[in-house]
């Protein structure tokens, strides 16, 4: 990249401005909103002022914003539970009472009385401050805490005592969704995965009142856009992984910190003796320790929707292992738990397909089918994990029923719900269908539709009385990461007014498993482009909506590819959400995370991979092309993004503005401080949610005659495997 040069481009905020150009490869880029991306200078306060009045102004002329607003907070109204982990005499959960803007952890004695170990509301009254990740001792005496504040992903890792409250000594700072891996009531493991000063690893950390013990570095990261993780297996076996970005690859390494054991008498905590499960392969596994002894390992290893292997922990490394569950060549494994007894084990597997799980039971020694498990809808299955105590516990969501949490005994056909006698409230009647378009090279992609009962649609094409409605065409993308559906306030809320909600299954997420990921990945990502155009070019032709009456929405990746595909054609819809979007895609390895995701989007220093870039940037396209008669476009954006830079909307919304001519449709900012791309107080979730579907609604003319709800709930700590825009 040779060094920018300037030339002078017309803006009016402020009046004269340099445009930096860059020659890319040749190609001469221009960037005439650059000082956006100084988030705090004195132009890009004044302008985001101007952009807060727009937006003001613009919301308070929405008819269905108070309603949908009541509608969210009435479907959230209820205590929400994170499945329990039982450690000594006490068990260990969140718990988000209705009404509540946090989660807070609780402990129960066998027998005792439920108590709050740490409630984010009470120790910030602001609100500002997130659970992040938390982890009991195996005494049950102590809690590791890791909080954040002002949606930064970055925090302090605190240990609690369980009876007080309070840290038994100073916090661990600058660390981001640390995985904590107790060895004793007084030491454990976690990680740092921010730091560029060779800090970058597995720790162990020594609990200290007086800070006498410093943290010993027991594995450090090999690369610089690698995320580790730490877990114990049992307690004996210390696992330690590193994805590389966000490619679908992972490494794993065990080590034996039994010294006990013949051949391992130097096993000591600081000094793991590494075994190699599997590295520098394009793999990614997920192990697990069985009941019997045995590792085993969820794996993309010859299986692109993965499969279940097994082989001695002593012996970790591939040539070892053996096929217990084979792939399934129409659903994806998402999870699995390792359960029963040493001589009975059983292997619990959640599978998706479009959206959907079902969950199985099957032998541990030759993957037989067992039996199937009953949930209580065709909705999603998440955390499945062993209670340790042969059975096993996970949560449940669907479109219209709040995430619950269910408790599945040894050998029962169908889990109870946790804590005894918690019953969702009655769902609403939502129905799903599914039907096929055809992408631009001939790819057949699914689009997932779904309105309440009453809304003849959802059986075939349009009639005289089933008219075309206001449509919601969501789409996500990347990253390998299936559109799973879950409990939605929001959508749920959206679908009681009357609008209609359609997911596309397009490429580059994994909803048909790993090779639909890679065939919309990197310079394929423009295929994701054309699946989601045909999406909406489908829904029109079915009579689902019409043009005017679709609005295209997604989040991050997925902002990326509704703003994209606005750009390409701007006649495919009357509005666009985009949240937290990717927008610059000449810049993105340059703000937030996005050196991280060189292997979904490719690199400006590759010239293919920059064309490919470029051929559907949604900033570069509006530059060149301009915006006359494009949708109307509500972006969001957040100061304390860490993952997509908040200059990407910021940058954005200026080139809307600056390309659109007098009374056309709106380019809006709605941007917000003390938030980030994570975990928010519910109330301002409520208010996000509420503007952004209300401005759809004034957009494509949802004016239903009532706003009702009939269902409740979601929410729960949030704990990523990788950090995903």
């Amino acid at each position: 990249m040779a060094a920018p040069h300037h030339g002078i481009t017309r803006d009016d905020d402020p009046a004269e401005l340099l445009c930096v150009v860059d020659t890319v490869h040749g190609m001469p880029v221009a960037d005439p909103y650059r000082w956006l991306e100084e988030p705090d200078s004195p132009a890009t306060r004044d302008w985001l002022a101007r952009r807060e009045d727009d937006f003001a102004a613009a919301a308070e002329s929405w008819p269905l914003r108070a309603a949908l607003a009541e509608s969210i907070r009435d479907l959230v109204a209820t205590d929400l539970w994170t499945p329990p982990l039982r450690r000594g005499a006490r068990l260990f959960a969140t718990r988000r009472p209705a009404g509540d803007d946090h989660p807070a952890i609780v402990a129960v004695e066998d027998g005792g009385a439920e108590q709050v170990v740490f409630d984010p509301q009470t120790f910030d009254p602001t609100g500002a401050t997130t659970l992040d990740s938390w982890e009991p001792s195996p005494d049950g005496r102590r809690v590791a805490v890791q909080t954040s504040t002002g949606g930064t992903e970055r925090g302090a890792l605190r240990v609690l005592s369980v009876e007080t409250g309070l840290p038994v000594e100073e916090p661990v700072e600058g660390v981001r969704y640390s995985n904590v891996a107790w060895i004793s009531p007084g030491a454990f493991y976690y990680v740092r995965r921010d730091d560029g000063d060779g800090r970058r690893g597995v720790w162990l950390h020594r609990v200290s009142p007086t800070g006498a013990e410093a943290d010993i570095l027991v594995r450090a990261c090999t690369g610089p856009r690698t995320v580790p993780g730490v877990r114990l297996l049992g307690e004996r076996w210390l696992l330690v992984t590193e994805s590389h970005g966000t490619g679908h690859r992972n490494d794993i390494w065990i080590a034996d910190l039994a010294p006990a054991e013949p051949g391992n008498a130097d096993a000591r905590p600081e000094r793991p003796q590494w075994r190699t499960v599997h590295a520098g392969e394009e793999v990614e596994s997920h192990p697990d320790l069985g009941p019997d002894g045995l590792l085993y390992l969820r794996t993309t290893l010859d299986a692109a929707r993965r499969r279940i292997c097994a082989t001695d922990p002593r012996t970790p490394g591939t040539a070892h292992w053996r096929e217990v569950v084979a792939e399934d060549p129409h659903a994806t494994l998402d999870g699995f738990a390792a359960v029963g007894t040493a001589r009975r084990p059983e292997l619990l597997l959640a599978r998706t397909r479009l959206g959907i799980s079902r969950l199985t039971a099957h032998g541990a020694d030759d993957g037989r089918l067992l039996r199937r498990v009953e949930l209580p809808g065709e909705g999603m299955v998440t955390r499945l994990e062993s209670d340790g105590e042969g059975g096993a516990h996970l949560c449940y969501a669907d479109v219209a029923t709040q995430q619950c949490v269910l408790v599945l005994g040894p050998g029962a056909a169908g889990p109870r719900p946790w804590p005894e006698g918690a019953q969702p409230q009655p769902p609403a009647v939502v129905r799903r269908r599914t039907m096929r378009c055809r992408s631009a090279d001939g790819t057949q992609v699914p689009v997932t539709i779904f309105s309440v009962a009453g809304d003849e649609a959802e059986d075939g094409p349009a009639t005289a009385s089933a008219a075309p409605r206001p449509t919601i065409l969501h789409a996500y993308g990347g990253f390998g990461r299936p559109r799973q559906f879950g409990f939605s306030a929001t959508v749920l809320a959206w679908l009681l007014a009357g609008g209609r909600y359609a997911v596309a299954h397009v490429r580059g997420g994994g909803d048909l498993g790993r090779d639909w990921h890679l065939r919309g990945a990197r310079r394929n990502k423009p295929r994701s482009v054309e699946d989601l155009v045909a999406a909406g070019e489908a829904l029109v032709a079915e009579g689902v909506c019409t043009r005017r009456r679709l609005c295209l929405s997604g989040g991050s990746a997925g902002g990326l590819l509704v703003l994209a595909a606005a750009a390409r054609r701007p006649d495919l819809c009357g509005a666009v959400i985009a949240s937290a979007p990717l927008a610059d895609m000449a810049r993105f390895e340059r703000m937030g995370l996005g050196p991280m995701w060189t292997r979904e989007f490719g690199t400006a220093a590759d010239p293919q991979d920059f064309a490919a870039l470029m051929s559907y940037s949604p900033y570069h396209r509006v530059l060149q092309d301009g915006a006359a008669n494009r949708p109307a476009v509500l972006l969001t954006g957040f100061h304390g993004d860490t993952r997509t830079d908040a200059a990407h909307p910021r940058k954005m919304c200026a080139a809307l503005l600056h390309a659109r001519a007098a009374g056309e449709r709106p380019a809006l900012l709605r941007y917000e401080r003390d938030v980030g791309h994570g975990p928010r107080a519910v109330t301002k979730a409520i208010e996000l949610a509420a503007d952004a579907h209300a401005f759809a609604a004034a957009e494509t003319g949802l004016a239903p005659p009532a706003v009702s709800a009939t269902a409740s709930g979601d929410g729960g700590v949030h704990r990523p495997g990788r950090e995903e825009p």
